[in-house]
């Protein structure tokens, strides 16, 4: 005699999750209301009841003061609208809401919605709000629609509870009815896998069964739909809602499934009372024969002794039984890098996975990543719902992302989540240790999505708020150059970017700010103009005693005699380099010691003099020169002392105008 519970039963994601949230929120104290019925469960709803958690059919009948709650079931478009401002909280089913948006979508693209499913169904009347109530919805006979379907391209989606087999036909049928529409047109199974795996189990569990039992609340749609599927198989197929409905007949074999809506509590009692009534016939014999057996089933969860660690395998002492089992190093962790030396130690005490036992070669494989892959789920579950942050280690590159291990879990992580910025080689990631947040979890896959964007993207909030409450112009920053463009370098001072204009970046001009620096360099800044509303923030780079004209000063003065390069020509005069970017003129009257028509009658470009330099005006950067000066000095001939003479009396010269003038 047995009794196999189905591993399906009770409650999916998206009603625990709802659920929880329910209890979580009445026990904080919160004051909510539901709309509509939290699930199908009258035991749960009485409870909640109790509890003055009461069900609403209409928004406006929900009490002001109570904070609304929209089911898993979720709501059409038109019911946010309705809610406003109120405050909510939004437990709508992960793959409800995928259905909305498809549906919203394609009704927004020209396309007729077809919704295979139950019209009255809250689910159905949800689905078909966010196409504006113009979907037509099958059940399960579609060959009296066809004057209702236009001529648009059909988008056809399924409620997640249907039988999958009833959607097939559905959609079949529809396309041999619309054959001209049906080309352009698209359909999508959005049954819920957790539906799709809870049949198919109740089916095969009810194909070997002698008794079936279902569990759940009559009003549940996905629980009738079990007990259908079960006593087409099984005759002796039972629908109860709780322990009390058991039939009092005694089975030798019973398979126990239950609905999406039902709370485990209700399936242990169930569980209970059947197995309670089965060890009131057992035999001695059988439960001796039973306690004596001590075998070894795949699925088998058991301590074992580590006493010989191999290079592609370890052994394991499983204590009571026979056969030693052996645990392959791809089994023992998801890390590459490691080697099972890395992971265990002879006499090592652990958990293991019965994957496989061949008595005929006395072999026993395990596995310990099954273990613990079961256990890191519960934990990414829990830090999923938390919203914890995780640390894991990069293992490899895939396409369109990387995955991460975080306590034995793999975590994907999309690419362009892996960072703030796009990385074009994923592979460079790999082996480094990153921190992130769950951002999406399947629970039927078993697959997780994480982000380490939005931690970084936490982190830098966290720094441009403390960098804006203190930042002030002239404050100086350590800071790393980001990128460089055509107009000068972004650096980043805690959290925020700043520009360091090109013409900020050296006393000398250049053409691109590689010339002074590459992204990664370090660099000593200061703000030179900020503006909290817009978040721009000017930096400057230059420093006073790397300026050109501090440095000539401090070299020159009036009066000394310097070489220097001439770099161009203008009609009045020539400019000379006396050190680079810090130019003085020579004036056209002090380039000869005659007159000359232009500078070049004299100079050519790169052709160095000597001169003297004769005035400076460093507040307006001027520097005059002179090569003449030094002409003159040295034709100017040695004067002998002479007696002295009579100076001739003065002549006046007049020009040929001012005779005529007189």
């Amino acid at each position: 005699m047995s009794v196999t519970v189905a591993k399906t039963a009770g409650f999916c994601f998206g009603v625990k999750r709802a659920v929880d949230s329910v209890y979580e929120s009445m026990k904080n104290g919160e004051k909510i209301a539901t709309l509509g019925a939290i699930i199908h469960n009258g035991q749960v709803i009485a409870e909640l009841e109790k509890n003055g958690v009461y069900a609403y059919e209409r928004v406006e009948d929900i009490p002001e003061d109570c904070k609304i709650v929209i089911r898993a079931h979720g709501v059409g478009k038109d019911i946010y609208e309705k809610i406003g401002g109120r405050e909510y909280i939004d437990l709508t089913c992960p793959f409800v809401s995928k259905i909305h948006k498809i549906v919203e979508k394609y009704h927004n693209d020209g396309y007729k919605i077809v919704i295979v499913g139950d019209e009255k169904h809250p689910e159905v009347i949800g689905i078909n709000g966010w196409c504006g109530y113009d979907a037509t919805v099958i059940d399960s006979e579609c060959s009296e629609i066809a004057p209702i379907l236009d001529e648009k391209p059909l988008c056809i989606v399924a409620q997640t509870t249907i039988k999958k087999k009833n959607f097939v036909r559905i959609v079949q049928t529809l396309k041999k009815i619309h054959k001209n529409t049906c080309q352009s047109s698209i359909e999508f199974d959005t049954i819920c896998n957790a539906t799709k795996d809870r049949q198919e189990e109740a089916a095969a569990l009810a194909a070997e069964s002698e008794c079936m039992i279902v569990v759940g609340g009559r009003h549940s749609s996905n629980t009738r739909k079990l007990f259908e599927i079960s006593k087409t198989l099984c005759p002796k197929t039972y629908l109860v809602e709780t322990a009390d409905e058991l039939p009092h007949d005694i089975f030798k074999k019973i398979g126990i499934t239950a609905g999406a809506s039902t709370p485990a509590r209700i399936i242990q009692e169930v569980v209970k009372a059947m197995s309670e009534n089965l060890v009131k016939e057992e035999s001695f014999a059988e439960l001796f024969e039973q306690y004596e057996q001590k075998t070894l089933n795949n699925g088998d969860i058991l301590e074992g002794q580590v006493i010989e660690v191999r290079k592609n395998e370890v052994i394991v002492d499983l204590a009571g039984f026979k056969y030693n089992g052996q645990l392959a190093a791809d089994q023992i962790t998801d890390d590459p890098t490691l080697e099972p030396s890395d992971v265990v130690k002879e006499g090592d005490t652990i958990k293991v996975y019965v994957v496989g036992v061949n008595d005929a070669e006395g072999k026993v494989v395990l596995s310990r990543k099954k273990l613990i892959a079961v256990e890191s789920w519960n934990k990414i579950k829990a830090a999923y719902e938390a919203g914890e942050v995780l640390e894991g280690k990069i293992i490899k590159a895939v396409k369109g992302g990387v995955i991460a291990l975080a306590d034995g879990a793999q975590v994907f992580i999309p690419a362009r989540q892996a960072s703030e910025r796009y990385v074009s080689d994923l592979q460079s990631l790999v082996g480094t240790t990153v921190t992130f947040k769950l951002i999406e979890i399947d629970e039927r896959r078993k697959r997780v999505v994480g982000s380490v964007r939005v931690i970084l993207e936490a982190a830098r909030k966290a720094k441009e708020d403390a960098f804006w409450a203190e930042a002030e112009v002239g404050k100086h920053y350590t800071g790393t150059v980001k990128s460089l463009t055509s107009f000068g370098a972004f650096v980043d001072i805690g959290g925020v970017d700043g520009l360091v204009h090109i013409s900020e970046l050296s006393w000398n001009k250049i053409k691109h700010p590689s010339e002074v620096c590459a992204v990664g360099d370090t660099m000593d800044v200061y703000i030179k103009d900020i503006n909290p509303e817009t978040k721009k923030i000017s930096l400057g780079f230059k420093k006073m005693e790397d300026n050109p004209w501090v440095i000539a000063q401090s070299k020159i003065s009036v009066g000394d005699v310097i070489t220097v390069k001439i770099v161009r020509m203008m009609p009045f005069g020539a400019f000379a380099e006396i050190i680079p970017t810090v130019d003085g003129l020579i004036h056209i009257s002090q380039i000869a010691d005659k007159r000359i028509g232009k500078p070049e009658d004299v100079l050519t470009i790169g052709q160095e003099v000597q001169v003297k330099v004769t005035d400076v005006n460093w507040e307006d950067k001027k520097i005059s020169l002179s090569i003449r000066a030094l002409i003159e000095k040295e034709e100017e001939p040695e004067v002998e002392e002479e007696a002295p003479v009579d100076e001739p009396e003065e002549v006046l010269v007049y020009s040929d105008s001012d005779t005529d003038a007189e």
